[in-house]
């Protein structure tokens, strides 16, 4: 396939992921609905930028999407002015939203309609995984599909694997967002209860981080915790919305999640301190309050 790239949507995930991208070798066209970050985008890397998405994809032989949530991805998708009004027969769609695995699947129909191949993509790894082009992907689609698009995805991730077919990386996505609420959960309560327990909660979570109980978040964000700073990361709103998926999928296929579902109304507490915004490890931060 030929290089000719575009990439829908530079937010704090999508804007690097362009950037390796072009690194990479691909002639990239950008659109965001912000047209001025997609001009910053142009001047720090080269390439180009188009007024709607369909500008963006018109001749493609990839176009890679990764906006909010599925209102969202619809409106850059469809219509008019959305990508598959454009999209080339034989070129690649790559979904990186992280989205339901019923509009993976929705729009994976249209695209085959059209003779374009589909990708669902969402990743993991946060706004550092992105600027550090280390990200997990997580796909679903066709085997051949996957092939084609795997290229231009190793230009930004350390690990890609197929999953099974369309939405099926929407679905591993959403086993990733579970693990993580119960592990940012435990790691609050660890923390906290150390604190009131007197102990030096560094030297708690340096000790116990070399046994069992090491994770992702506990080696990258204890020390933000313990000093109560969470103006970065993720944010709680955007974890909602993925907890919110997780949820109504998981009514849909009979799986019963009560630790997902209570971590979420403690991030609906956290919202309503005011605190949307914060980085998912501001869980913490209710548990102080509560204390009080």
């Amino acid at each position: 396939m030929g290089k000719k790239a575009a990439f829908v949507g530079l937010g704090v995930m999508g804007y690097p992921m362009a950037g390796f991208l072009q690194k990479a070798g691909y002639d990239v066209t950008v659109y965001n609905r912000t047209a001025a970050k997609a001009k910053k985008w142009v001047g720090e890397y080269g390439g180009a930028s188009a007024d709607t998405p369909a500008g963006a994809a018109e001749g493609a032989d990839f176009v890679m999407v990764c906006v909010g949530n599925d209102d969202d991805l619809r409106s850059v998708v469809l219509g008019e002015t959305g990508i598959l009004a454009t999209m080339k027969a034989g070129s690649i769609f790559v979904d990186h939203t992280t989205a339901s695995s019923e509009v993976a699947r929705e729009l994976g129909a249209i695209a085959k309609e059209k003779s374009v191949g589909f990708v669902d993509a969402p990743v993991s790894g946060g706004q550092a995984g992105a600027e550090n082009g280390v990200l997990t992907v997580m796909c679903g689609g066709e085997e051949a599909d996957f092939d084609r698009a795997r290229e231009p995805i190793d230009a930004y991730a350390r690990a890609c694997m197929l999953m099974g077919g369309v939405g099926a990386g929407q679905l591993t996505k959403m086993v990733n967002q579970i693990c993580i609420a119960g592990a940012v959960q435990g790691l609050s309560e660890g923390i906290h209860f150390a604190e009131k327990a007197g102990l030096d909660a560094e030297k708690v979570i340096e000790v116990i981080s070399k046994g069992a109980a090491q994770s992702w978040q506990m080696e990258n964000r204890y020390k933000t915790m313990i000093a109560d700073e969470f103006e970065f990361g993720f944010a709680v709103d955007w974890m909602r919305k993925d907890l919110g998926i997780c949820l109504k999928t998981s009514d849909q296929i009979g799986a019963s999640l009560p630790g997902t579902a209570l971590v979420d109304q403690y991030y609906s507490d956290v919202q309503n301190m005011g605190g949307n915004r914060w980085d998912t490890s501001s869980l913490i931060r209710r548990l102080r309050a509560l204390s009080k």
